[in-house]
């Protein structure tokens, strides 16, 4: 049945377009990855189990799942399944593909066809008319639809009427799930790796670990590798959680693909994943054992605030300011700096071949917006999928500048000021030095999923000593580069 399954999912993933598809925010999931999260859960000894599949699509987690019922010799004796799905298109797949089930147990099927957000609202508020003998569900199983959510919306206020605040309705659907469990009840589902980290996301995590213990998680090697067939490049992990469950260990898997041929499996405590005291409460996932990081590290355990530093996301937003926008610099005009402006390290300023202006005209509008010529240590927000390192850091020098007294950085970069005023040399060179070791990208990619790196993330990281950085720094300075091996086995040496 489940070839039957991938063989429909596979024909319809083609005759959707691209533009319903966006518009659902949904795709379904390949068979491999189905069979792989409905073999996440503890299923041995329940004789009932109520079975929750919320945008169930075509049906292919919840057929994982009885699949796997099947194939084990469980002592089930009777499951109850809500598929919730608010395409009607994909009802009579649905509905085809579970009936196939019927004859192996007492299988009671319910096919709802409404938006999992309005009736899990309802449900759990107790609404008149709602059917709260649905309340409570001993497994869930999810691929959720991956879609902003306006503040202003429907759906918003629809979730904040229950208690959750979030910004997707990826983590709306896992969430709602979650609230529907009963106690110790299991919820495994593939998202975005997105809520790992991040302000926005924060309300979310903190709802799911007031509920919930994580006891697995899953990542892929490949970025494109869960939905290939629709060329979705987001990164994503399989996730389990136990409502009411201990925090103690976190079981991490990784494999390079669906095909789970190289599954690597170990356990973490879960302080090592999400650190004690932590009010982002992020997520810290290694992709092994060696990679597990530990915050209580003695030699980097300083923060941005410590080192009397801060970042901010450059101030300049140049669709915003058009008009005083010069192609190059000119009498009266400050120096504006793109990430295109950096390479290997370096400033190239101005460049007559890019299409960004290279100038800002300074005036009392613009003037807010500019810092004072100096030493800066810059990171561009948004690295290329095919880069070695997500973080990339330069150094801007006063001396690229002559006769200059402001600068102005475009909104694509990070930069590190004091107080929006230069570093000294030493510490700009020590930043940046720091920042491109592959170590520290290896903590970076523990914690963040993304290609983007924001103020919020660099504020996050754990930094040395100043007076170690400014030691780094002026080994960068006297080898001529922030990009080394000798940094970064200065900086293995220091951490050990």
């Amino acid at each position: 049945m489940q070839l039957a399954i991938e063989q429909i999912r596979t024909s319809l993933s083609k005759e959707i377009n691209v533009n319903r598809k966006k518009q659902l925010g949904q795709f379904f999931t390949p068979s491999r990855i189905a069979s792989f999260m409905a073999g996440l859960f503890d299923i041995g000894s329940r004789e009932r189990i109520r079975l929750l599949d919320a945008g169930a699509g075509i049906g292919s987690l919840s057929s994982a799942f009885l699949e796997r019922c099947i194939k084990e010799s469980c002592k089930i004796k009777e499951i109850e399944l809500h598929a919730i799905e608010i395409e009607k298109e994909f009802h009579r797949f649905l509905r085809r593909n579970l009936e196939y089930y019927k004859n192996n147990f007492d299988l009671k099927i319910r096919i709802i066809e409404d938006d999992f957000i309005d009736v899990a609202v309802n449900w759990l508020a107790g609404d008149l008319f709602s059917e709260s003998k649905f309340l409570r569900y001993s497994h869930a199983i999810l691929n959720p639809p991956y879609k902003k959510i306006r503040s202003n919306s429907r759906h918003r206020l629809k979730l904040r009427h229950v208690g959750i605040e979030t910004v997707n309705l990826y983590t709306a659907f896992v969430a709602l799930a979650l609230s529907l469990l009963e106690k110790h009840g299991e919820l495994v589902a593939i998202i975005p790796r997105s809520f790992c980290n991040g302000p926005y996301y924060r309300p979310f995590r903190k709802y799911i670990l007031n509920l919930a213990a994580i006891k697995r998680i899953h990542l892929f090697h490949s970025r494109n590798t869960a939905f290939k067939d629709d060329d979705v490049l987001q990164e994503n992990v399989i996730i389990k959680l136990e409502r009411g469950g201990l925090h103690n260990k976190i079981i991490i898997s990784t494999s390079t693909d669906d095909q789970f041929d190289d599954l690597n499996i170990f356990e973490v405590p879960v302080e090592n994943i999400i650190f004690p005291n932590d009010p982002e409460l992020l997520i810290h996932i290694p992709v092994s054992e060696q990679e597990v990081f530990s915050k209580d590290r003695t030699n980097l355990n300083k923060s941005l605030n410590h080192l009397k530093v801060t970042v901010s996301t450059g101030p300049v937003i140049d669709f915003r300011v058009k008009e005083h926008l010069c192609k190059m610099p000119e009498h009266g005009t400050a120096p504006l700096l793109y990430p295109v402006h950096f390479k290997n390290g370096k400033v190239e300023w101005p460049n007559p071949d890019i299409k960004k202006s290279n100038a800002i005209r300074i005036n009392t509008l613009t003037k807010k917006w500019l810092y004072p010529n100096g030493y800066y240590c810059v990171v561009r927000r948004f690295s290329s999928k095919e880069e070695k390192r997500r973080i990339v850091a330069s150094v801007v020098e006063p001396q690229n500048f002559q006769n200059v007294s402001l600068l102005g950085f475009e909104n694509h970069l990070n930069v590190f000021h004091d107080n929006k005023k230069g570093l000294s040399r030493e510490l700009a060179y020590g930043l940046a030095a720091y920042l491109n070791t592959d170590f520290v990208d290896k903590i970076f990619r523990v914690f963040s999923g993304h290609t983007q790196v924001n103020a919020t993330d660099l504020k996050l990281l754990p930094y040395p000593d100043k007076e170690v950085l400014i030691k780094l720094g002026k080994l960068a300075i006297a080898t001529g580069t922030t990009v080394s091996d000798e940094l970064e086995n200065y900086l293995v040496e220091l951490v050990r």
